[in-house]
């Protein structure tokens, strides 16, 4: 692992406690505040500003990321954001990691761990073209609008579309972040970057939406699929537009696949935890059933001391930019 790659997972860590710390902040800023408490208020807050600034450096040291470590390295490192949020969410709310959060903490390390052994280590060269970012642009738009008909399983339907389109996000703003950065003498704004520039503020804040919508029935089982859709989407955008691969030949493929499957499996642990802590502010000791129809990729922390409880705060974890 070269030094490069060695600065993209560095400022991945980072981002991801920083997004961490965030949730943490913003979730007993939740305890202390009544439901109808106006967001005029919120802003003469100490607390609210300090979450809003993690929030902003992690999506700072993402994109900087980005510019230092392809998509197939840096995207799956935004479920550390869970895994920071444990022991933090934990401390805040006086309790003790429990048996399946320590698990799922396990299982989503040692398959970023894997992963990290098998993802390309060159820092980003190659961009998207301006077809090639408007027909990411297009087929993304159309992959959302299928999960977004009416039907059955709204939430996991809809957890789906925001991880994809977050996703695309984070492969639009590294192309940005390249171009922008490219010392070849090219033009600094041009109709590409303001077209990829617009795609990524489009698709960001649609992402933001539909994770808000995915999250009305439950936690649990949307946070997962938005985990674990973000860096599949930008991965596929990276290994098929961008020239990235794995290396290591077909080993390498057999440890990102079993990588992935321990990823998978530890983030819908932690998911489930997640959710059921913020329902009962307990010690998540047994996994529960994760309810049908979450945050960041989000992370919510429950707090113990809620009088009235409001609704759940949503913080993006590793997904885009973040956006």
């Amino acid at each position: 692992m070269n030094a490069t790659t060695l600065l993209a997972v560095a400022l991945s860590l980072v981002s991801a406690a920083a997004y961490a710390a965030a949730a943490v902040a913003q979730s007993r800023l939740a305890g202390r505040t009544d439901p109808s408490t106006g967001v005029l208020r919120l802003l003469g807050r100490g607390a609210w500003w300090s979450a809003v600034g993690l929030n902003a450096a992690g999506a700072l040291l993402h994109v900087a990321a980005l510019n230092y470590g392809p998509l197939t390295l840096v995207q799956p490192l935004g479920a550390l954001t869970l895994v920071v949020a444990v022991p933090l969410g934990a401390r805040a709310a006086g309790r003790r990691v429990g048996r399946v959060e320590w698990r799922g903490t396990a299982l989503t390390l040692l398959g970023l761990g894997a992963l990290l052994l098998t993802a390309g280590g060159s820092a980003p060269h190659e961009t998207l073209s301006l077809p090639e970012a408007l027909g990411v642009g297009a087929v993304t738009m159309a992959v959302v609008a299928g999960l977004g008909r009416p039907g059955a399983r709204p939430g996991l339907r809809h957890a789906a579309a925001s991880g994809i389109t977050s996703g695309v996000a984070s492969a639009l703003t590294q192309t940005l972040t390249v171009a922008v950065t490219d010392h070849s003498g090219g033009p600094l704004f041009s109709w590409r970057l303001l077209t990829v520039a617009l795609l990524v503020s489009a698709f960001a804040m649609g992402g933001l939406l539909l994770s808000q919508t995915a999250y009305r029935g439950g936690l649990g089982a949307p946070l997962a699929v938005v985990t674990l859709a973000n860096p599949v989407a930008a991965a596929a955008i990276g290994l098929a537009l961008l020239g990235e691969r794995l290396q290591g030949g077909p080993v390498s493929l057999v440890l990102a696949l079993l990588g992935a499957a321990a990823a998978v499996r530890g983030v819908i642990l932690l998911s489930r935890a997640q959710a059921r802590n913020t329902e009962q502010g307990g010690v998540a000791d047994e996994p529960v059933a994760a309810p049908v129809d979450p945050v960041p990729s989000r992370v919510v922390i429950g707090s113990p001391r809620l009088a009235v409880a409001p609704e759940p705060v949503a913080v993006r974890a590793g997904g885009a930019p973040h956006p």
